[in-house]
């Protein structure tokens, strides 16, 4: 039985029962060495009766293995494994070893350790439980993290306990319980079980000294009752943790000296492997005769096949206690025996252990190694494995390359800090052209994602021309990063770059020319032929074998630039399949975001929503704070149109604090919009006025933003009589709409330009723009046209005309959920003496969550749960759970109902 833990208990169990009533939950079990985590996981598999229950558990030495720890876990479920989509499967086996292919993204494991969790459970529910999490390699904690925050309506549980102080895992946003010490009465009651025989003196000391960890609780008596004169145990002089080191040392030391150096060769073996431990250990005198000593100590104890210390401190002090030359001679007995091809790995690791110095031999199985973990996606254990391969290098020009390849990995791993200074290391090695374009571009992207965009554009620019005589695609790639950069620096930052874009000499079958040279075009001064066409720059690119999604990524941005929103919003929502197809859920946001921006863009709000709002959850999973706080941002200014401000203010608040030490929070532009809009839809024009003129000046003028924004700084102006206030950012949004030649944007040219004209010429202005609106298209930006124009006919004394605009945009407004540009329309009409209709909910589209919402679309198009769910990341049984919430909502019973909702 636990002592002192009914608090922990009573919350697992609910999470227990919720399972077995079909909901899913996930909690994180923290605390110091010995304070119970382990027997909490034990007393929670106990209670999981009738649960199917998956264990697992993270080993030190498998942190530097990719998807060890997840491979470990999911051995049981692995039968299930041909139930799960292809994509799913495939990217699973190729994370386990199974397959080659190519290196599959860790977050798309994460989605099909949640179908095969799901799939293994049956139509019960399921218990997973891992121990040691911080001792997960990386990849496994992401997948698994991104599987924890998909979690709903499957019937999980998913409990992980981490210890204090080792290694890391991060798991924000996941609900924690932390252990502290046992109550007094049951630590004392623990004492008394396994403590008997104690002085007073004695019992008192080691209640005060545990301070109620149970693992102290049973351990220190022994250490107490054999202490030496020294004063080694005196009370305060070592923290808890080095106390039961101590105490675990003391035991060892008392052992035979062949159960010594078995089981040092089983601690500097970590992975528990009784075969190669009893091989190894058998090369250097010791064997299985020795491990009764260890067993009835009750330092050790074999499960089948596999050798477990008592607790992790015991393999700690049984190791740290040993010299050095010991220690290497066990690594160096380990490395003889794992000759076979599935220890490669395991191998190379013992190899560096034993090594004193540079190592070729041991440097080229690393860098195999290191090789292995990047084609799994394990960079961060392939950076490990690079960068101690370099180390142990006897060659410079080795030492280097090495280098640079561990600051490439590290860069693809997001471990910033490391890929910068590798990345150092090795430029200040080399003199090599192309080495040092690699190395600059590594150290851009780190600058670029921690906000140091000044020096990460210089470091892009000077990479490229390192690269273009040698690589011109990569001195392509390197300034087209540059042009991106350059928009959160300034206008004159983006033409100089471009301006090098458009003087690179590029292969005309190189599929990253049609991409360049759209880029140029579409950033650079306008061509006498007009914009430039996106929907053939991504036809010539493909046709020349484009096979990087980045590339077609800075088309759908550069699309947006020149006014073709729906090409970009084509080729982004074609990209984002790809993307889900293909396991490649990092590229997400960026595609999901230039989607986002054409949806609002065309008034379709609850699209844009939806996209938004999953494309938020997969930018926290994923750690991609640039575009957590462009798409808080985003999700600011739908608020601000539908005028909830509080929303409003929360996210655009989100979007201007996310990223720390940015020049610019990458959320700003859409955030200073997103505040605008809230005020002009809210009647304080003067605010307006104000916060959008921040969008004109540097270095945000030249951003979608500030130009698309333009209408509406031309209204809060003309609303407070400063029209010649908005003179120069309308010249720009004129000279922009004739560059783009787009219907829509000569429209708004000409709404803008009815406001600013004398009444004797505003009437035309508005008629011809209303003639050039699309109604179905853009319903939003013509309804506001109308509502523009009924206001100015009503001025006019016209009321029967207005009351005819008036009631049309009332009818769009309403229809969409922009609240207060429907409350204005209403009362423009009881101005011109017509009774305004009653005010109507929005259409059943609006009662669903935007996650409901694009559930029931893509049921509606005929896809199935199992479908929807590998489209989304979810897992069918919390599609047909979002399903049976939507159908009330809809007011429909059935499937088949749900397509004539979307005609």
């Amino acid at each position: 039985m636990l002592h002192g833990r009914t608090e922990e208990q009573a919350a697992i169990g609910e999470l227990l029962a919720a399972a077995r009533a079909g909901r899913s939950g996930v909690l994180v079990l923290r605390g110091e060495a010995g304070i119970g985590k382990t027997a909490l996981l034990d007393d929670t598999v106990d209670a999981a009766g009738g649960m199917t229950v998956v264990r697992g558990s993270g080993t030190e030495f498998e942190a530097e293995l990719p998807f060890a720890g997840l491979q470990l876990l999911l051995r049981p479920a692995m039968g299930s494994l041909g139930v799960l989509p292809e994509p799913q499967r495939l990217a699973l086996e190729a994370a386990f070893g199974m397959t080659v292919g190519a290196a599959p993204d860790p977050m798309f494991v994460g989605l099909a350790v949640l179908s095969l969790l799901s799939a293994h459970s049956g139509d019960g529910p399921l218990l997973c439980v891992v121990d040691d999490a911080q001792w997960l390699d990386r990849v496994s904690a992401d997948a698994l993290m991104f599987a924890a925050r998909r979690l709903h309506a499957e019937g999980i549980v998913l409990v992980l306990a981490a210890r204090d102080g080792e290694g890391s895992f991060p798991a924000p946003g996941l609900p924690e319980l932390r252990l502290r010490g046992l109550p007094p009465a049951s630590a004392g009651a623990l004492l008394t079980l396994h403590g008997d025989g104690l002085s007073p003196t004695v019992r008192h000391r080691v209640l005060s000294e545990a301070q109620g960890n149970p693992l102290a609780l049973l351990e220190l008596p022994v250490a107490f009752q054999a202490e030496r004169p020294d004063g080694r145990f005196r009370p305060g002089a070592l923290p808890l943790t080095s106390r039961l080191h101590m105490a675990f040392h003391g035991r060892v030391s008392h052992l035979p000296p062949a159960t010594q150096l078995l089981l040092l060769v089983a601690a500097a073996d970590h992975t528990g492997d009784l075969r190669a431990v009893l091989r190894a250990a058998g090369a250097l005198g010791a064997g299985a005769a020795d491990l009764p000593p260890a067993q009835e100590g009750g330092l050790i104890r074999l499960d089948d096949d596999r050798l477990r210390f008592r607790h992790p401190l015991v393999r700690a002090a049984v190791y740290q206690r040993a010299p050095l030359a010991d220690r290497l001679t066990a690594h160096q007995a380990l490395a003889a025996i794992l000759d076979a091809p599935q220890d490669a790995d395991r191998r190379a690791w013992h190899l560096a252990s034993a090594a004193t110095g540079p190592d070729e031999t041991a440097a080229t199985a690393l860098e195999d190694t290191a090789g292995r973990a990047r084609d799994r996606s394990g960079y961060g254990a392939a950076a490990l494995a690079f960068e101690r391969a370099a180390r142990l290098s006897t060659d410079p020009a080795a030492t280097t390359r090495r280098l640079a390849l561990a600051a490439e990995a590290a860069s693809e791993a997001g471990e910033l800090d490391r890929a910068r200074d590798f990345a150092g290391q090795a430029a200040r090695r080399t003199d090599d052209p192309g080495l040092t374009a690699r190395l600059h571009h590594v150290r851009a992207l780190s600058d670029f994602l921690s906000g140091s965009f000044p020096t990460a554009h210089r470091l892009l620019i000077d990479g490229a021309d390192h690269a273009a005589a040698a690589d011109p695609q990569r001195a392509a790639r390197m300034l087209m990063q540059a042009a991106h950069t350059a928009w959160y620096l300034g206008e004159q930052d983006v033409a100089d770059t471009v301006a090098r874009l458009d003087a690179l000499v590029l292969p005309a079958t190189d599929p990253v020319t049609p991409v360049a040279r759209f880029i140029t075009a579409a950033l650079g001064p306008p061509a006498a032929g007009g914009p430039p066409d996106l929907t053939a720059a991504v036809t010539a690119a493909r046709a020349a074998g484009s096979r990087d999604p980045r590339d077609l990524m800075l088309l759908c941005g550069a699309g947006l630039a020149v006014g073709q929103d729906d090409e970009a919003h084509e080729l982004a929502s074609a990209l984002a399949a790809e993307s889900r197809d293909r396991g490649g859920i990092g590229r997400l946001p960026t595609v999901l975001f230039f989607m986002a921006e054409a949806e609002v863009f065309a008034g379709r709000h609850r699209d844009a929503l939806a996209t938004a709002e999953e494309a938020l959850r997969i930018a926290g999973d994923t750690g991609q704070q640039q575009w957590t706080s462009q798409f808080s941002s985003v999700l600011g200014y739908l608020a601000a149109v539908e005028g909830d401000e509080e929303r409003c203010r929360t996210y655009t608040d989100d979007a201007l604090a996310v990223v720390a030490g940015a020049a610019m929070p990458p959320g700003a532009p859409w955030s200073y919009w997103a505040q605008g809009m809230l005020d002009l839809g809210l009647g304080r024009a003067q605010s307006a006025l104000d916060g959008l003129e921040r969008l004109t000046h540097e270095p945000l003028r030249h951003h979608f933003c500030a130009t698309r924004s333009t209408p509406d700084l031309v209204e809060a102006a003309v609303r407070l009589g400063l029209g010649p206030r908005a003179a120069g950012p309308f010249a720009r949004f004129e000279h922009w709409a004739a560059r783009s030649r787009q219907p829509w944007s000569d429209a708004l040219v000409l709404r803008c330009r009815a406001l600013l004209a004398a009444d004797s010429e505003a009437e035309a202005h508005f008629t011809a723009a209303l003639k050039l609106h699309d109604e179905h298209r853009r319903p939003l930006e013509h309804a506001r046209t109308a509502l523009l124009y009924g206001e100015w006919l009503r001025r006019a004394r016209r009321k029967s005309e207005a009351s005819g605009q008036l009631r049309a945009a009332l009818d769009v407004f309403e229809r969409l959920g922009t609240r207060p540009w429907a409350d204005r329309a209403r009362s423009e009409l009881g101005a011109t003496g017509t009774v305004a209709p009653q005010s109507r909910e929005p259409g059943v589209l609006a009662g669903l969550t935007p996650q409901e919402l694009q559930i029931a679309r893509l049921a509606g198009q005929g896809m199935s749960n199992r479908d929807i769910a590998a489209r989304l990341f979810l897992s069918p049984r919390t599609v047909g759970y979002h399903l049976y919430k939507a159908y009330p909502k809809l007011g429909i019973a059935s499937r088949g109902e749900l397509s004539a909702l979307f005609e």
